[in-house]
C-alpha cells in the first residue's frame, strides 16, 4: 500500500515516546507493560515510559491509524485485561520516515564535526 507522503510528513518529527513505542511494536505485537519493558531495555533505562504517557500516546496512535488493537494471540492463556497493540503499514511508513529524518540529522552533525568520523 502506498501512503501519501504529505500524511506522513504531517506527523514528523515524532515525539520521543511515540517513536520508541513504534520501534517496540515494529518487533512484534506487545501489550502495554511489554512496550514499557521493551523501551526501557532498548534505551538502557534512559527512557522509562510512565503508564499515563504510554496510554495517552497509544490512544493518539490508535486515532491516527499508526497502530491497531488486534485480537489477543491466545486469549485462553493470557490475562483477559491485557490489550495488545500492533503497528500498521501506515505506522511502519511513519516510523521509517522518522528514522530517515534522524539519520539525516546524524549525517549533518557528523559533517559539522560534532560526531566522530566512522571508522
Amino acid at each position: 500500500m502506498v501512503h501519501d507522503p504529505a500524511d506522513i510528513a504531517a506527523l514528523l518529527p515524532l515525539p520521543s515516546a511515540t517513536f520508541h513505542i513504534l520501534l517496540a511494536l515494529a518487533a512484534g505485537d506487545r501489550h502495554g507493560y511489554g512496550i514499557i519493558q521493551d523501551v526501557e531495555a532498548r534505551t538502557d533505562g534512559a527512557l522509562r515510559l510512565s503508564a499515563g504517557t504510554l496510554y495517552r500516546t497509544i490512544q493518539r496512535l490508535l486515532e491516527q491509524g499508526l497502530i491497531t488493537e488486534p485480537r489477543k494471540p491466545n486469549a485462553s492463556l493470557d490475562d483477559p485485561r491485557r490489550r495488545y497493540y500492533r503497528i500498521t503499514p501506515f505506522g511502519t511508513a511513519v516510523a521509517r520516515a522518522e528514522s530517515n529524518r534522524l539519520a539525516q540529522l546524524v549525517r549533518l552533525a557528523r559533517g559539522a564535526g560534532l560526531l566522530p568520523k566512522r571508522s
